[in-house]
């Protein structure tokens, strides 16, 4: 059954079913300001329930082989894959992205499905060399327990992907609960996996109030573990409450990624790699460069080039051909993006374009927007701007920009271009991130760990690190049975 053949309301995924019982949520498109769907939603009863679906799964889940769930996951990506430009296209219309940058997210996503329905087969254990005769020990890994996943609106159905695929691969359920503006995408993943087959209460879609379902996830003992993506101070809370069960968590946070660019750099090359870490998504990316590090003699330089393509930029509704850059998630993100860039200029920061709403446009709309010699002592600097604004500061010598791109309580991502082979190891080593980019603007991938050092998280998302967090380690020691 397709979630949409019998509602206007969008049903959610509860226990192998579909469910429209809940109030509505309406979903606006950021770019018309418009309601343009509907999805149902549960309460904290509902997810207690829900919880308990789960738990019930788990036993007949996590006894399938590797191999086994490692093909419903193949299964899910394939339903995905077929609906790319759907998709796509609802990405679009709930976050706002540009339609080339939704039908991308999709391809990530069929991607880490497709990962982790190998990765399932390899959670590998060990035979331990024994130190006293009689004795044999060998660990073994299981699956955790049922999940709960808080995924963000900002890459809606990718970043969703990234806490559900692993958790599945491991023997897990997962709670999916998606953020409220971008919950459309979440539901036509639900429709992958009724498509696929999974057993009832393996994998669910909860949709409606944070607080109230995130309290259940955290205070019901059923659930085991808690992944999330969001801010640093939601992350601070999520810890506050664990506390009361020792509940695992697993949390991508906040960035202020650095993008340091030394002058023997490409600089055609570290142009284009500053547009895209800066403006793909509008900015709303928690590995956004957000501080921008120019070196003294090709700053002039890069400044103009930048700027010039900045300004070039197409600004409008992401279903539109050509667009680079959709609005924000919101009118409230361009009014703290404004006050971002008032501060910077009262500061001293010079404005070289952008820096107000486009005209003809609605109110979550934000012209790129470039500002050059920004103290560090702004709030741009200091505090992650959301948004399509680039501060970009010059800075003489290595270990300077070192030490300026370090002087934050984030550590997610960073970025580095130079053509120097000795230069691009010793800064990369140098930088408290979890990823550096050297000469790459897109460093993600996903056979390769993401996520934070500092307070921009807690363990890592993808790679062969990816299913650790949904796996509990095993000592098993044998005595001698004679």
């Amino acid at each position: 059954m397709s979630s949409s053949t019998t509602n206007s309301v969008r049903p959610i995924y509860l226990n192998g079913e579909w469910n429209d019982q809940g109030p509505a949520l309406e979903v606006t498109n950021p770019s018309t300001g418009e309601v343009f769907a509907s999805v149902s939603t549960i309460d904290r009863a509902g997810t207690q329930q829900a919880i308990a679906d789960a738990e019930a799964a788990w036993e007949g889940w996590r006894n399938l082989t590797g191999k086994e769930r490692g093909a419903y996951l193949h299964a899910i990506a394939d339903g995905i894959e077929k609906r790319t430009d759907e998709i796509g296209r609802t990405i679009s219309m709930e976050n706002g992205k540009p339609l080339a940058q939704g039908k991308g997210e999709v391809g990530m996503t069929v991607d880490h499905f497709r990962w982790f329905a190998e990765e399932a087969k390899r959670s590998y254990g060990r035979v331990i060399p024994h130190q006293m005769d009689g004795k044999r020990h060998l660990a073994i890994r299981q699956a955790v327990g049922v999940v709960g996943a808080i995924a963000p609106w900002n890459f809606p159905l990718v970043l969703a992907v990234r806490k559900v695929a692993p958790a599945l691969a491991a023997g897990c359920p997962v709670l999916l609960k998606p953020a409220s503006a971008t919950p459309l995408s979440s539901v036509l993943l639900a429709e992958a996996v009724h498509e696929a087959g999974l057993p009832k209460g393996v994998f669910q879609l909860l949709v409606g109030n944070a607080r109230e379902i995130g309290a259940e996830m955290m205070e019901n003992p059923d659930c085991r573990k808690i992944t999330f993506t969001g801010s640093t101070e939601v992350g601070r809370d999520l810890i506050r409450q664990s506390a009361d069960q020792v509940k695992k968590l697993s949390m991508e946070l906040g960035g202020h990624a650095p993008l340091i660019i030394f002058d023997d750099a490409n600089l055609e090359n570290a142009v284009e790699g500053a547009l895209i870490t800066k403006f793909r998504n509008g900015g709303q990316s928690c590995i956004a460069s957000n501080r921008i590090y120019v070196q003294r003699g090709i700053y002039d330089s890069f400044l103009e080039m930048f700027v010039e393509k900045a300004s070039a930029m197409k600004i409008g509704d992401g279903l539109e051909d050509g667009v680079d850059i959709g609005p924000l998630i919101d009118g409230a993100a361009v009014d703290t993006a404004l006050t971002h860039i008032e501060a910077a200029t009262q500061s001293g920061a010079r404005l070289l374009c952008g820096g107000k709403r486009p005209e003809g446009l609605g109110p979550s709309f934000l012209e790129a927007t470039v500002l050059a010699d920004v103290p560090e002592d702004t709030l741009c600097m200091k505090e992650e701007t959301f948004a399509p604004v680039a501060p970009v500061s010059v800075f003489d010598e290595e270990d300077d920009v070192i030490r300026r791109a370090n002087d934050t309580e984030y550590g997610l991502a960073a970025y580095v271009f130079t053509e120097n082979l000795n230069r691009a190891w010793r800064v990369a080593e140098a930088l408290e991130a979890g990823t550096v980019g050297v000469n790459d603007a897109v460093p993600s991938t996903s056979q390769c760990p993401f996520g934070g050092m500092k307070q921009s998280g807690l363990g890592r998302e993808l790679g062969t690190e990816g299913l650790d967090g949904f796996l509990e380690t095993k000592h098993i020691s044998f005595g001698n049975m004679d």
